[in-house]
């Protein structure tokens, strides 16, 4: 019998390796970039053409390469970082593993041209699918020129999974964002086909910040306060935002020497520090620096590296929390307690229970006897009934077949009764109790509907603006916007571009009536980008699903009888299901025995 154990050819196994280090454009940017960053450049200009899949350029203008070792950082664990295992835990670089090269010429074409400051020409490389095609003498500036084009040529499978450019772009967007709030000292240019996306100066860390997310008329950063810890154990710096500033989807960055990082129990620390500061549904912004030594941290648990391990994890939460809290308390931001006012708390009673005991009642059947069985072999046939024993049980209905069997729309006549109830609720009796409606979910659920039959018919109606509005957008806003604008101008928006990230709104869909349209058109960019909707059909119910919320009948409003079975009727003809598509509930019911149970 012959072997059939054998190793794997190393373009073979480079290309199984990139899939774990370079899994999409946005994945293959971090590393050059990061690659750039311990070469000691100042400058990083960034190109990218169809999200990245046809080109990703990074020039730099950092120390270069001698040609040697030009030649010896694509191959598989070459580094510069390291020489031992011993190095691991004294890492100030990004990068250590020797791996990022060698995987992204697995799977795509590159070129690089580099030279050092002291040599008089440089380097010029040419490698496809890990193999060197070209190795010859060139001109060029000192620093380092990569390109690499058609990203994933040679394995078809992943290419296809890859999403739309424009997704892909604001991947893309979100790591250069993680890298440039890191390194404020580093001026980074982001070009995306052709046109300057962001330009980003030289600056301190909260001119950074305020130069990514500042696209208002008031400073991004007048929302922030500073917090500042320095330990024996770590150093602590950054912002936090003000309870007012918090929102669904907001700005939240952890970095950990120079490195960005996930750590949800660093994470449960903020929100701690915030508790009863904020509704359920909105979340602080942060900007927390960590600085800390090398050996108290692992950054080698997972091949993206955004996953670190702390030795003091339990310390640093609480050294975490307490300089959050010191912060929004030196703002006069947490709650105070006066101890001066003379408070009476009435503390509840405990209810008395019934000291008698009711005894069960059992009930026996005299005329049973278990050894007549020959006298009567039809009772013993009917007692022990082996067949129903061994019987496969009648399934119970689930929760949801029940809800759906309880909780359906009546059908609305003139007959039936409708109420509103605090100006939120129709109250409307039903054959298992009574229906409570929530009136502004149940309006959603109806302009859901027609907003999608809009999408697909493209028949939106929209009335102009007397005056155009304004709205001035994030890099990420833009991207997110621009691959919304055909279904947006399909519902009713009139968009026209005035620079990078503004644009006018001359035009709006005729349901939104007087409701503000740039606070609209941002619920519906945050709407698709909370979601991370990535094809047509998934963004087009987003945005039908936002466009709904802002144009609903809103909660306090009060209706006639003749609107509240007008929204009744439509309800049942448009969306008779109980939840919206969010998983927020239209419509309950108060059974009779629950009714009844209370009397």
């Amino acid at each position: 019998m012959s072997d059939i154990i054998h190793l794997l050819p190393d373009n073979v196994a480079n290309q199984i390796a990139a899939g774990e280090v370079i899994q999409r454009p946005a994945s293959c940017l971090k590393e050059l970039v990061e690659n750039s960053l311990d070469a000691g450049a100042t400058h990083i200009r960034i190109l990218v053409r169809d999200g990245g899949r046809t080109l990703l350029q990074v020039i730099d203008n950092g120390k270069g390469m001698s040609p040697t070792d030009a030649r010896m950082a694509f191959e598989r664990h070459a580094t510069s970082k390291i020489t031992q295992a011993a190095d691991l835990f004294q890492l100030r670089t990004m990068g250590f593993r020797g791996e990022a090269l060698a995987s992204i010429c697995a799977v795509a074409h590159v070129e690089v041209a580099t030279r050092r400051p002291e040599d008089e020409v440089g380097t010029h490389i040419e490698i496809a699918g890990s193999e060197v095609i070209k190795q010859e003498v060139v001109q060029c500036p000192v620093g380092t020129n990569i390109r690499v084009k058609n990203l994933f040529y040679n394995v078809p499978a992943r290419r296809k999974f890859l999403k739309t450019d424009q997704t892909e772009m604001r991947n893309i967007t979100t790591e250069y964002y993680r890298i440039a709030l890191v390194n404020p000292q580093v001026q980074f240019t982001l070009v995306n086909n052709d046109e300057i996306l962001s330009e980003l100066p030289i600056s301190s860390t909260k001119q950074r910040i305020e130069a990514i997310f500042g696209h208002s008329s008031k400073p991004f950063t007048s929302h922030l306060v500073d917090v500042l810890a320095n330990t024996e154990v770590v150093n602590i710096s950054g912002f936090v935002g003000k309870p007012e500033m918090a929102a669904k989807n907001s700005q939240q960055y952890f970095f950990v020497n120079g490195r960005y990082m996930r750590h949800p129990y660093f994470h449960k620390a903020i929100q701690t520090a915030y508790s009863g500061l904020l509704t359920a549904d909105h979340n602080p912004s942060y900007f927390i620096y960590f600085d800390i030594q090398p050996d108290a941290i692992d950054v080698n648990i997972h091949p993206t590296k955004t996953e670190i391990k702390f030795a003091d994890e339990q310390v640093i939460f609480q050294i975490l929390l307490a300089a959050v809290r010191e912060a929004l308390g030196k703002f006069n931001i947490t709650p105070s307690l006066d101890f001066t006012s003379e408070t009476h708390i009435e503390m509840p009673q405990p209810v008395k229970q019934p000291t008698t005991i009711a005894m069960p009642r059992l009930q026996v059947d005299p005329s049973y006897n278990p050894f007549k069985q020959k006298a009567n072999p039809q009772a013993r046939s009917a007692a022990m009934d082996w067949e129903k024993l061994y019987a496969m049980p009648t399934p119970e209905p689930t929760a949801v077949q029940a809800d759906q069997q309880l909780f359906a729309l009546p059908e609305i006549t003139e007959n039936i009764a409708l109420m509103q109830w605090q100006h939120k609720y129709i109250v409307l009796p039903s054959d298992k109790g009574l229906m409570l409606v929530h009136q502004h979910r149940a309006h959603m659920a109806i302009l859901y509907q027609e907003l999608l039959e809009q999408l697909r018919e493209q028949k939106g109606i929209s009335q102009s603006l007397l005056f155009p509005e304004v709205i001035e957008l994030s890099n990420e806003d833009v991207l997110t916007l621009q691959s919304l604008q055909q279904d947006l101008q399909t519902i009713g928006f009139a968009l026209d571009q005035l620079s990078p990230n503004a644009y006018t709104i001359s035009a709006v869909p005729i349901q939104l009536g007087q409701t503000n349209p740039c606070d609209t058109l941002l619920q519906v960019i945050h709407q698709v980008q909370d979601t991370g909707a990535s094809a047509a059909q998934q963004w087009q119910e987003a945005m039908a699903l936002a466009l709904a919320d802002r144009m609903a009948i809103p909660v306090g409003k009060s209706l006639s009888d003749v609107e509240m079975r007008d929204l009744m009727t439509r309800l049942n003809e448009k969306h008779s299901a109980q939840y919206l598509n969010n998983g927020q509930t239209i419509f309950t019911i108060l059974t009779s025995d629950e009714v009844q149970k209370r009397f």
